[in-house]
């Protein structure tokens, strides 16, 4: 018997991103039972197109920008909990799977035959639409590592942390481990929730041959010292969110010494790459330096917002 599932898609200002997404959920080869929308508050049309263009896809209206942890959060709770999905198939409102990825993703967990009842995660190969640059899913060993080329050779493998967006959660994950971190707000919330659900036993399997077009932030190539290497230019804003989840997981979820060097040298990187690359440097650096402070005092919640503004919050 085929399994329920629905897509969650979380939405923010998406207006010109969603039709060529949601086209491609509705050209599915394996149908989807229900589609759903997590309009995060957007502040475009996002809303008026759902509702002329979209009329059978389910919206979830925030009342406020959740970030993307809140928002998928949100859309877990309602597809898993509420609705019952077995598997929920998550989404940023800019990915566009390949009509046949879902068929091809549940094709690769048949694969695994007896191990089939451990997979809690399905994840496809994401490729950065422009250059065709993979983001290969990595492995934990107190701080993540990239996977081996033999590992990307194979039809389906076992990862430790993929990122949302073409991710299948089953609802066993959803009803035994939780939520997603809404306090995160953005960044290394989807790899918190990953390491949590391995840490429950469940294993994440990658579907090489699901393919998804996607693009994480502002991405672009640079060149330093004769390589080339996809540069992602962040707002200030994000900056903040991404040193203090790091540190936070670092500092109190995984505390030991490997994990918090990991984390230095980490952002000790994305510090570098900020002087080299980024136009906004100082405002950058700055939110990363508070994010940090702010990550090893456990202090999580909204404090910046897209627009610049901050939350003080106790």
């Amino acid at each position: 018997m085929a399994p329920s599932i629905a897509s969650v898609t979380v939405a923010y200002n998406a207006e010109r991103r969603l039709p060529r997404h949601l086209e491609s959920l509705l050209r599915q080869t394996h149908p989807l039972q229900e589609i759903i929308v997590v309009d995060n508050a957007s502040t475009d049309g996002t809303a008026k197109l759902l509702a002329q263009r979209y009329p059978r896809v389910t919206v979830l209206g925030m009342s406020e920008n959740l970030g993307m942890a809140g928002a998928w959060a949100a859309g877990l709770r309602y597809a898993a909990l509420e609705k019952g999905y077995e598997w929920t198939w998550t989404f940023d409102d800019d990915s566009v799977p390949q009509d046949n990825t879902l068929k091809t993703l549940l094709q690769g967990r048949d694969s695994l035959n007896t191990m089939q009842s451990e997979v809690g995660i399905l994840a496809p190969m994401p490729v950065h639409r422009q250059t065709g640059t993979h983001y290969r899913p990595a492995l934990w060993r107190d701080g993540f590592v990239k996977a081996s080329s033999e590992l990307f050779r194979q039809p389906v493998w076992l990862a430790d942390l993929v990122i949302t967006s073409g991710c299948m959660v089953h609802r066993d994950v959803v009803q035994k481990i939780g939520l997603p971190r809404a306090d995160f707000f953005m960044d290394w919330f989807d790899f918190e929730y990953c390491l949590r659900a391995r840490c429950h036993g469940y294993k994440i399997a990658v579907v090489n041959d699901a393919k998804l077009g996607h693009e994480i932030g502002n991405s672009r190539m640079v060149r330093l010292g004769g390589f080339a290497r996809l540069w992602l230019d962040q707002p200030p804003w994000r900056h903040y969110y991404y040193s203090r989840n790091l540190a936070y997981i670092a500092w109190w979820l995984y505390p030991n010494s490997h994990t918090k060097n990991f984390a230095l040298k980490y952002l000790a990187k994305v510090a570098g790459g900020t002087l080299l690359f980024s136009p906004r440097k100082l405002a950058c650096l700055t939110n990363m330096a508070r994010g940090f402070r702010d990550g090893c005092h456990g202090r999580l919640g909204i404090r910046l917002r897209p627009n610049g503004s901050s939350s003080r919050l106790a």
